[in-house]
């Protein structure tokens, strides 16, 4: 095993010489999935922004409030 093909924990690495051209299918499937990705996640986070509603965790505060009115 050359040492400096391989790193510390036996994973074989690789240069930029043993690496194949993409071909441009392979090239725009990753666009098209990385850009599918990225757009599911913002749509995710304007969804939970448009949809949130500051009070529904308020009723838990309501109820640790009378607990510990109770026990304290």
């Amino acid at each position: 095993m050359e040492r400096n093909r391989f790193e510390p924990f036996g994973e074989q690495l690789v240069s930029a010489t043993d690496t194949q051209p993409q071909s441009r299918a392979s090239k725009l499937l990753l666009r098209a999935g990385t850009g599918l990705f990225w757009s599911l996640v913002a749509a995710i986070v304007f969804a939970r922004a448009a949809f949130f509603e500051p009070g529904v965790y308020d009723g838990f505060s309501h109820v640790a409030s009378l607990a510990k009115n109770l026990f304290f």
